[in-house]
């Protein structure tokens, strides 16, 4: 599995025949610094945690293009982002919710709980989009993967480590709108036995927390490895 940071709660991850693109948020990322032509290239799947603009970022106009190929790339995420961007031409949909797994030919994707809120402003008007969630994707010889999207910590993690056992964790980090590093660096060691952590959701705007310096202070002894990638470099995992 081949991992690469985009900014904020931005990747692109490639795993077998799929490459998936996870919370596209490219063209207004001020911590993206890629071409947005070369990361969206060749992208069968988009996943997405919630409806914030700076998650969902440019996922109707990715999914709605066929990327070179006869079929656009599928959109998996809950069935009121998946109506939300159908409505904007992004029509191949694979939609799912709290609790459920869906099948995505060379992977799956499991929708786990997580604090938070979802929806956009539209010409002043509030859209619901859904519950907030995490992400589980799970391919056959690969390590699990569990996106927690933008999250406080809570108890039902427990759960989530005991069905999903999670090798690779992006964990939130920035505060404010998500768990702060203390938080986050408690929620790690306290319920999961993951191999690898990789802070996200940190240094795209001033209200976060500025790096991962206090999080990888916070994580010291643990058995949980932290990996700080740079924005667009690629991690073999």
């Amino acid at each position: 599995m081949k991992l690469t940071w985009l900014g904020h709660s931005a990747f692109r991850v490639e795993i077998g025949a799929s490459t998936l693109l996870i919370d596209p948020f490219l063209k207004g990322n001020p911590s993206f610094k890629g071409k947005f032509a070369e990361v969206t290239k060749g992208v069968t799947h988009i996943l997405l945690t919630h409806g914030h603009d700076d998650h969902v970022g440019d996922a109707a106009e990715i999914g709605a293009k066929a990327n070179g190929k006869k079929q656009k790339p599928q959109i998996v995420s809950n069935y009121e982002i998946c109506a939300h961007l159908a409505s904007m031409g992004a029509d191949n949909m694979n939609p799912g919710n709290t609790g459920g797994t869906v099948d995505c030919g060379g992977f799956t994707v499991s929708f786990t709980d997580a604090k938070h809120s979802s929806g956009t402003v539209e010409k002043g008007k509030s859209i619901y989009l859904g519950n907030p969630n995490g992400l589980v994707i799970k391919a056959k010889g690969e390590k699990t993967l569990y996106h927690m999207g933008d999250t406080d910590l809570f108890s039902d993690m427990a759960l989530i480590a005991e069905l999903h056992q999670p090798d690779i964790i992006l964990v939130p980090i920035g505060d404010r709108f998500t768990m702060g590093v203390e938080t986050a660096a408690l929620a790690l060691n306290r319920y999961f036995k993951a191999s690898v952590a990789i802070p996200i959701h940190y240094g795209t705007f001033p209200m976060l927390a500025p790096d991962a310096s206090g999080f990888q202070k916070a994580m010291k002894g643990s058995k949980t490895k932290v990996i700080v990638p740079e924005v667009g470099a690629a991690l073999e995992v």
